[in-house]
């Protein structure tokens, strides 16, 4: 059996007293897209940032490539081939939409390389090439959402962190940023594992997917099957007539509200 890109084992990790996930067990294959899927304050963002060395675990092992990272500082992370997307993107407003792009591969000095992966950017992202003079804090909503996985993609991950990328987006243009999501996996043969409100496009875009509730995973499998799940399809993807387990299990949340 062919060892996962990314292997995350029992990770507990706290904010302060608060301890916002519970023992995360998750993998991620080479080439392919997990998703997690959870309400607001399940641990989504948590996990990333965990995996990604901006927060760190009190315990649990996380490993990529065969190699242990847990603990690792985020510059050093990210020079395994690791590169975070973050919510709310967090681009440098101030600085060019370029410039921004040119941060995302501060790691590097193939410069050649470097001009090659800022136009293949410009070819997923047009308008970036658009705007590519102007400051990123000017641009709307889904063009920071354009930069900031650019910018994570400068990095020449082998794994993408990809972090709420339809926040704050219209349902056409979260179709788009998808689409070109897909095709980076596709094309690129970049790992992503994606945390993400809209379960309808997440689970279509993703290849397995996982269900965190208050910071544990609850439930496991391939997308297509968690889309035939009564009780996703109650409380994730909206299906009210989802039936008999589904209503059960909404009576029992509603006493843990």
């Amino acid at each position: 059996m062919t060892e996962p890109l990314l292997q995350v084992t029992g990770i507990e990790t706290f904010y302060g007293p608060i301890q916002a996930i519970r023992g995360v067990n998750l993998d991620v294959p080479h080439g392919k897209i997990v998703t997690v899927l959870g309400a607001n304050g399940a641990g989504k963002t948590t996990i990333l940032r965990t995996i990604s060395g901006v927060l760190d675990a009190d315990r649990g092992e996380i490993l990529f490539e065969g190699r242990s990272i847990a603990g690792l500082s985020p510059d050093k992370v990210m020079r395994q081939g690791i590169c975070h997307s973050p919510e709310g993107r967090e681009i440098f407003p101030f600085l060019s939409v370029a410039e921004n792009l040119i941060m995302g591969s501060y790691i590097r000095n193939d410069r050649a390389e470097i001009a090659a992966d800022l136009e293949m950017c410009y070819a997923y992202f047009p308008r970036l090439k658009e705007r590519a003079n102007q400051r990123a804090g000017q641009l709307s909503g889904g063009e920071q959402q354009m930069l900031a996985i650019s910018r994570a993609l400068m990095g020449r991950p082998k794994l993408l962190l990809l972090d709420e990328p339809s926040l704050g987006l219209s349902p056409l243009l979260t179709l788009q940023i998808f689409d070109i999501v897909k095709r980076i996996n596709r094309e690129r043969g970049v790992a992503i594992l994606l945390v993400e409100q809209n379960a309808h496009i997440a689970l279509q875009t993703a290849d397995y997917g996982y269900v965190l509730e208050v910071g544990r995973i609850v439930m496991q499998d391939d997308c297509a099957v968690l889309m035939e799940r009564d009780d996703i399809k109650e409380f994730y993807l909206g299906q009210k007539d989802a039936g008999l387990r589904g209503q059960r299990r909404w009576k029992k949340k509603k006493l843990w509200c």
